[in-house]
């Protein structure tokens, strides 16, 4: 079996999309499989190379067992609008052709976000005659509209008009979430080629650890209660909101928030911490994957943070996947929906209303002073994420090839 999977984010980036693929190819590797990923040259989220990589027209390497094809696209970081999607077009053309000159896969996937990979990986299976599997991690455009990032209704018409044709074309729809699939029904996508699988966490890489003496140290969290937030610093979190908490917070010297991660709404993070000079503020760059483990051992709470809109209530966010993994209960500050619902049926979590400073500060002063309930609440973390591990992900995909 040769999966050929389309996707403009791939290790050494952080994102979800970058781990998921990845951690899906390593799994079927091990069981047999034939796994070619095409993607870029690494750059998101600011626009940059990671050093080592040249943005070449086809470059191959070989990566734990997975041959990965990177084409040439434009380069433009994660902000903006028009350079942005000249940036997911250009991966579109480039990644289409490269997969031309591949070897026959007997299955095409492609992940959203961004929407247009998809295109690039339907129009592939089509003329390589094998499946395709549109793996939907997002609803674009509808996240892209819900941040502002287009507001034309024209262009978002039209971009709505080729999801609806990739989703009606596509043999079967991987969603994440429920949500997800009962949009698509209600839009007219047949329900029967959608599968739901909830996202996971490959808890052989990710586990409790104890805490990081040197991190600890070098940001001086010694009898510190770490409240942290690990990933995108986007549109869609709002984490302007988590400062203004920390604000509130800034009277309890024993109450620090750690945001590691970069992205559009990095710099104006940067400018709110020294314009308030939040002492209690740690905003540390993107740091490489190994690392990442370290920051979740010194961590009390993770944060989980979305913006106030519809189409959030909709996501599971996979970075509470890897706080469950880490045995960290989570804070959600987001509109009620899939997520919220999820956390409170697990009780891995509290959950409070979005882009509300004020809840989200007396929520994170109440926890931190019952440590028992953060005790149950970090063992019914360990459980789910056992529960949503990544290898249960991989079979549940391998149900659908077979």
């Amino acid at each position: 079996m040769h999966i050929l999977f389309i996707t403009d984010n791939f290790p050494p980036e952080l994102n979800a999309n970058a781990t998921i693929v990845y951690e899906l190819a390593t799994y079927w590797i091990k069981m047999g499989y034939e796994v070619t990923v095409i993607t870029c040259a690494p750059n998101f989220p600011e626009g940059k190379l990671f050093n080592g990589y040249r943005n070449k027209w086809y470059q191959k390497e070989i990566m734990d067992g997975i041959q990965v094809i990177r084409v040439k696209t434009f380069i433009y970081p994660n902000k903006g609008t028009l350079l942005r999607i000249i940036d997911f077009l250009s991966f579109m053309v480039s990644s289409f052709f490269a997969g031309l000159f591949q070897s026959k896969p007997d299955l095409v996937i492609a992940i959203s976000p961004q929407f247009f990979t998809t295109i690039s990986g339907l129009g592939l299976a089509r003329i390589k005659r094998c499946k395709f599997f549109f793996m939907l991690c997002d609803l674009w455009p509808a996240s892209i509209e819900a941040v502002g990032a287009i507001s034309n209704k024209k262009i978002l018409q039209k971009i709505e008009k080729l999801e609806l044709f990739v989703y009606r074309h596509s043999d079967k729809i991987i969603s994440l979430t429920h949500s997800f699939k009962q949009d698509l029904v209600r839009r007219g996508i047949l329900t029967n080629k959608i599968e739901v699988i909830i996202n996971g966490v490959d808890t052989n890489k990710l586990f409790p650890l104890p805490p990081c003496e040197k991190l600890l140290d070098k940001y001086q969290l010694h009898n510190k209660f770490v409240v942290s937030y690990i990933g995108t610093f986007g549109m869609a979190h709002a984490l302007s909101n988590a400062l203004e908490a920390a604000k509130i917070l800034k009277t309890n010297p024993d109450i620090v928030f750690l945001l590691v991660g970069s992205g559009a709404e990095k710099e104006k993070l940067i400018q709110i911490k020294e314009q308030h000079n939040l002492t209690n503020v740690i905003i540390e760059g993107l740091q490489p994957k190994a690392l990442i483990p370290s920051y979740w051992s010194i961590t009390q709470l993770a944060l989980i943070h979305l913006k106030n809109h519809p189409v959030f209530s909709t996501v599971i966010p996979s970075k509470m996947f890897e706080a469950f993994a880490m045995a960290k209960p989570v804070i959600f500050a987001g509109p009620v929906g899939e997520a919220s619902q999820f956390i409170s049926s697990n009780n891995v979590g509290i959950c409070v209303p979005p882009e509300q400073p004020e809840a989200l500060a007396n929520t994170i002063n109440l926890l931190k002073g019952d440590k028992i309930y953060l005790s149950k609440l970090s063992t019914n973390s360990l459980v789910v994420a056992n529960k949503y591990n990544r290898e249960e992900q991989v079979r549940a995909i391998c149900d659908l090839i077979s």
